[in-house]
């Protein structure tokens, strides 16, 4: 058996060519390790059957909920349970690990122009 293979994060981030588009970083089950650069206001959307992990790496997160917001920083995560509506805001250089389902589609049901169906896989 050979060893698992380490991903550089920071090198990893440098391949992600635009905003709102998450990129593969590891399988774990049937959950995906994703990473993403976030900036600016996305869309208002739901999961309706998948919980969302927010991990912030840098920068300043705010998730928008139609109740009020959450401001993550750096080292800070929250999860986003299914079904909840939710808006996130990056700023200052935001990147973000998620951990969701491999069938996690980023806007929920919002059809849109930042939807993303194809993953890139980092481990390439």
């Amino acid at each position: 058996m050979s060893l698992p293979a380490k991903l550089n994060i920071d090198r990893a981030f440098e391949s992600i060519d635009a905003p709102w588009t998450p990129a593969i970083a590891a399988d774990v089950g049937a959950a995906q390790v994703k990473l993403a650069r976030f900036e600016g206001a996305f869309v208002w959307h739901s999961h309706q059957h998948e919980d969302e992990v927010f991990v912030v790496l840098a920068g300043r997160l705010r998730m928008l909920f139609r109740g009020g917001e959450v401001v993550l920083m750096p080292g800070e995560m929250i999860c986003v349970p299914a079904g909840v509506e939710h808006c996130p805001v990056g700023e200052d250089g935001c990147r973000v690990m998620l951990v969701e389902p491999s069938t996690t589609v980023n806007t929920g049901a919002v059809e849109e122009p930042r939807t993303v169906r194809t993953l890139k896989d980092l481990r390439d």
